[in-house]
């Protein structure tokens, strides 16, 4: 006689391993979304202001901290400060690749005024002719 399987009924399907593979992931995500998020700890003003196109192309962004330190959202690092003649050249460099890429400058509430113009003047001998200013919101 030949021997028959036993099938298992559908109720002791083993679901440990699939668990097991949700926590890592979950563990996964817990530790990239902090890297993901890059940038600097900015407290913009509020205003009420249009929002950006979403046919523009994706805006270069030059933050100022309440220290006064520049910061750009692109290259390698954008979360380390940079000096202004690196910042004139990289901005100078992406609008020459693209000649319309919005340029924004997002600068800390309480950081002061001269700092943000020094950061317009600096676009501007990157060739920059127009910049924006970013803020929050104002609740209404």
């Amino acid at each position: 006689m030949a021997a028959s399987k036993k099938r298992r009924p559908i109720s002791d399907i083993n679901v440990v391993p699939y668990i097991d593979v949700m926590l890592v992931l979950l563990i996964i995500f817990m530790i990239t979304a902090p890297i993901i998020q890059q940038g600097v700890e900015i407290d913009l003003p509020q205003a009420v202001a249009n929002s950006l196109s979403p046919d523009d192309d994706e805006p270069v962004v030059v933050s100022i901290d309440m220290k006064g330190d520049f910061f750009l959202d692109i290259g390698d690092e954008p979360g380390k400060p940079i000096d202004a003649q690196l910042l004139v050249n990289r901005v100078a460099a992406v609008r020459q690749l693209k000649p319309n890429v919005p340029v924004l400058v997002r600068g800390d509430r309480s950081v002061n005024y001269g700092r943000v113009v020094d950061v317009m003047v600096l676009l501007q001998n990157a060739g920059v002719d127009k910049v924006g200013l970013m803020t929050e919101q104002a609740e209404q």
